[in-house]
C-alpha cells in the first residue's frame, strides 16, 4: 500500500469546448491566461456538484457566457488525463469538456485571464502550442463537428505525464500575438 503523503492528489475540473459557427469554418474560444498559455474556459468542480454544472458555472465565470447562450452538443464529451507536480506534490489532474456552440460574440472575461480569441481550428491548433492534450481534445471536437467520430462513444484522450517544470520546449511557443485576419478574433482584457 502507498502512504498517504505519496499518493497524487486528485483534482478534477470541467469546462467547455465554445465555438461559433462563421462562414470560414467554426471558430473556437480560446481564453489567454499568461506567457504561452492558452485553454479552454474551465474550472474545479465543487463539492457535491456535477461535470456539467460545474462546466457551466465555469464557463460563466471566466467569459460571462451563460447556459441561455450555449446549445450543448448530446454525445460529445472529452477528457485530459495528466500528471504533473505542484509544490513537491505529484497531482493527478482530470479535465472533462463538453461542446457548446454559441451565436454571441460578447466575452466578458474574469480576472484570471489577459485575453481571448476566436479562432479557426488551424490557427486554435497553434495557439494551444506545447500542451498536446489539449490540442487533441480540440480535433476531437472539431472531427465530432464534421461526423468524423462516433456519437455513441466520448472522446478519449491518452493519458499523459506532465511535469510543469519540465515541459517540452522545443514543440515551439505560439505567436504572441499571431496575426489576425480580422479584429473579431483577439481581445485583450479591457477592450
Amino acid at each position: 500500500m502507498i502512504p498517504q503523503e505519496k499518493r497524487p492528489q486528485r483534482e478534477i475540473t470541467a469546462g467547455f469546448i465554445v465555438y461559433r459557427k462563421t462562414p470560414e469554418g467554426p471558430k473556437f474560444l480560446i481564453l489567454y491566461h499568461r506567457g504561452d498559455y492558452w485553454n479552454f474556459p474551465k474550472g474545479h468542480i465543487e463539492s457535491e456538484e456535477k461535470s456539467l454544472t460545474a462546466a457551466l458555472r465555469e464557463t460563466k465565470e471566466e467569459t460571462g457566457i451563460t447556459s441561455r447562450d450555449l446549445r450543448i452538443l448530446d454525445g460529445f464529451k472529452a477528457y485530459e488525463r495528466f500528471y504533473f507536480k505542484r509544490a513537491g506534490q505529484s497531482v493527478f489532474k482530470i479535465v472533462i469538456f463538453y461542446l457548446a456552440e454559441t451565436h454571441t460574440t460578447e466575452v466578458k472575461i474574469s480576472d484570471e485571464h489577459q485575453g481571448y480569441g476566436w479562432f479557426l481550428f488551424r490557427d486554435a491548433q497553434r495557439m494551444l502550442g506545447k500542451y498536446r492534450d489539449s490540442r487533441n481534445v480540440l480535433k476531437s471536437a472539431y472531427d465530432f463537428l464534421h461526423g468524423k467520430s462516433s456519437r455513441s462513444r466520448p472522446a478519449f484522450v491518452k493519458t499523459s505525464t506532465f511535469n510543469k517544470s519540465s515541459a517540452d520546449r522545443s514543440a515551439g511557443r505560439p505567436p504572441h500575438p499571431p496575426r489576425f485576419r480580422s479584429n473579431d478574433e483577439l481581445h485583450k482584457a479591457g477592450n
